[in-house]
């Protein structure tokens, strides 16, 4: 009888734990399944934390940043082109390496007007520079689906998560961006 009572709860163990990995899964973003790392995880999730609390993305009028015409994106009354509050709080936060970024969409572009990413060259912020057209994380934001994973980022490789970011009818205005230097 004492093995019984041992073999169900090893069985009841097994099933629990698999349950547990099964709904982990589950509340992944679609496509992070099995690479989301949990650093580019938890920084996402506090990225789109503190923009929502700001109120919902818009896109209204345009601003330079970077030197490239741009829409100018917003969440609620706050204007986050060319303010980087929320993308070094994210870069601070996790203090070892995260970059952070909120991409505006223009036409089929998607331009940096807030980044914590540098340039190439090291002389400041990649704003106004634009998301690879041929990269990974495009294929998917187009189709509305996150993309977490390895990507090159002006050349630079880096493990990155990238989420499409809605307007109140649905439509993709803009990405959220975080990742860290590989």
């Amino acid at each position: 009888m004492k093995n019984l009572l041992m073999n169900i709860k090893s069985f009841l163990v097994v099933m629990l734990t698999a349950g547990c990995v099964m709904g982990m899964s589950m509340l992944m973003p679609a496509g992070a399944v099995g690479t989301a790392d949990p650093r580019v995880a938890t920084s996402m999730a506090s990225l789109k934390a503190m923009a929502a609390k700001l109120g919902p993305p818009r896109l209204e009028g345009h601003e330079a940043v970077g030197g490239k015409d741009a829409p100018a994106l917003y969440f609620g009354s706050t204007k986050i082109n060319n303010n980087f509050e929320l993308v070094d709080a994210i870069s601070k936060e996790d203090g070892k390496g995260m970059t952070a970024t909120f991409f505006a969409k223009s036409g089929s572009e998607y331009i940096r007007v807030s980044t914590s990413v540098p340039k190439p060259d090291g002389s400041g912020r990649a704003v106004g520079t634009i998301l690879d057209p041929a990269g990974k994380a495009i294929a998917e934001i187009k189709q509305g689906k996150p993309f977490y994973g390895e990507v090159k980022i002006l050349g630079t490789p880096y493990i990155t998560g990238y989420e499409p970011m809605m307007d109140k009818a649905g439509k993709i205005i803009g990405i959220y961006y975080v990742g860290y230097k590989k």
